[in-house]
């Protein structure tokens, strides 16, 4: 499997390469913990940004998912799966017990409420929001996740690929025919 770099293909690390590096990370090998990193700060930030939409909380997450492991590389268990999905559940559940502490900043007395509504535009745009949900509830799980984590996350198609271990080609087919159903649904 080839991951895209630039104008280059460089081979993606396998996941049995991570067995060894927890283990140098364990004796306390730096270059090991920066290579771990390296194959995987891009997810978990990923998914804390989506979890949390701030960069600097996302980026906190990532300090922290990061540390755990340098201080205890043993909190991760190959029999449960790999460290990419590890690290993305554990990105995921940091990110939510930072929004549950984080709280409000602005008074409410203090906050502004403007209205400049126009309702026929907004009738539409519902009408079409509900179309679309409709269509994306019904498209096969597989191709719904995929379709969501490139256009609602902003994940790009190597990225996905990444975090759910399918085949690039495989990513880049669910979206391109979760596209085209979707398109069918618009033009009915």
């Amino acid at each position: 499997m080839y991951r895209e770099t630039g104008m280059l293909n460089l081979p993606q690390p396998s996941i049995e390469d991570d067995a060894p590096l927890l283990a140098l990370v364990q004796s306390g090998d730096e270059h090991a913990m920066a290579s771990l990193f390296d194959r995987y700060s891009k997810v978990v930030y990923s998914v804390a940004l989506r979890v949390l939409r701030d960069p600097a909380a996302a980026e906190d997450v990532l300090q922290e998912v990061f540390m755990q492991i340098w201080r205890n590389p043993d909190s991760f268990s190959a029999a449960r799966g790999s460290l990419g999905g590890w690290l993305a559940v554990v990105s995921r559940n940091r990110s939510i017990d930072a929004l549950r502490r984080k709280r409000p900043t602005d008074s409410v007395d203090d906050v502004v409420l403007a209205s400049s509504y126009n309702l026929a535009e907004e009738a539409e745009r519902n009408s079409l929001m509900e179309l679309a949900r409709g269509a994306i509830v019904k498209l096969p799980t597989a191709q719904r996740k995929t379709l969501e984590m490139a256009f609602f996350d902003g994940l790009t198609h190597s990225e996905i690929a990444e975090i759910t271990g399918d085949p690039l080609g495989t990513v880049k087919t669910r979206i391109r025919s979760a596209l085209l159903t979707l398109r069918k649904a618009f033009q009915s």
